[in-house]
């Protein structure tokens, strides 16, 4: 996937520097479900790299912006395990 692909995108930006980072995966078996790994660091890393993308005019995301869909896409996501893969 190219920068070009998600850059002018906010969510997708988010999604793609979380997924990049391994601060969380997508579960092999429910592609609709988004784990959250739990490592700080990667979450952190994930944010700078974030906030280094470049959109197409070339600005970059405000600080703001990114927090808000840091703390949405995060909190949407499962603790350390698929939900549904746990139930069996």
């Amino acid at each position: 996937m190219s920068v070009k692909d998600y850059a002018d995108d906010l969510t997708a930006t988010v999604h793609y520097a979380l997924e990049t980072t391994r601060a969380v995966a997508v579960c092999p078996f429910h592609s609709d479900i988004t784990i959250r790994v739990g490592d700080d660091a990667a979450e952190s890393h994930a944010f700078e790299r974030a906030k280094r993308i470049v959109r197409s005019d070339g600005t970059n995301w405000e600080t703001q912006d990114l927090r808000q869909e840091f703390a949405r896409q995060l909190g949407k996501a499962a603790d350390g395990e698929c939900p549904r893969s746990a139930q069996h």
